[in-house]
């Protein structure tokens, strides 16, 4: 039996010259939709509520570099930033403070390192990799309270806080894309959201 030109009994193309198109000459297009002039166009905000509950279940899963930054200034007890990168990628510079577990070991080494009501925060590369994502997940699942810092350690960087190295600990100054480049942030200066 065939279809369309494609035999429904194989699924290969009958192989003629109009892949089986009869009446091709009679189709008519729809125009494109118009895309919307605003954000608000496409589709209704959220209600006020469903926004609040939206709002707050992601500031429940994530963090930023600021935040983080806040907490260990703060010496929050139990507060734990964890870099998930590889060895060579800790070795090249990390957050100034964290503690190193690749992904990849989480399952075997989280509880030795970790108190079991400890407030974790991961990060990997950057806002184009899901390292710290899978990090999270897997931390979560060993029942942890965990948080992702959003734009990973590119952020941390940019944003001028503390990296370390082997060989020590510097600040850079805020790239000033992503905030005020009047300081290095580890003089207190951010965003101020």
């Amino acid at each position: 039996m065939r279809r369309g030109g494609i035999s429904v009994k194989t699924g290969r193309n009958s192989g003629s010259a109009d892949c089986g198109i009869r009446n091709a000459g009679r189709m008519t297009l729809s125009p494109a939709p118009t895309p919307p002039a605003t954000i608000f166009g496409a589709e209704r905000a959220a209600t006020p509520e469903a926004a609040a509950l939206h709002f707050r279940a992601k500031l429940a899963f994530e963090t930023d570099a600021s935040d983080v930054a806040a907490e260990q200034r703060a010496g929050t007890p139990g507060f734990v930033l964890v870099d998930t990168r590889s060895d060579a990628a800790w070795a090249q510079g990390r957050a100034a403070g964290a503690v190193h577990l690749p992904t990849a070991r989480i399952a075997a080494e989280a509880a030795t390192l970790f108190a079991p009501d400890a407030k974790l925060v991961v990060y990997c590369w950057s806002p184009g990799c899901n390292g710290g994502t899978k990090a999270a997940l897997a931390l979560s699942l060993l029942g942890y309270e965990v948080r992702e810092m959003i734009g990973g350690f590119e952020y941390w960087a940019r944003e001028g806080y503390p990296v370390q190295t082997d060989d020590g600990v510097r600040a850079r100054l805020v790239d000033p894309l992503v905030g005020p480049a009047s300081a290095p942030a580890a003089a207190g200066i951010g965003c101020a959201c």
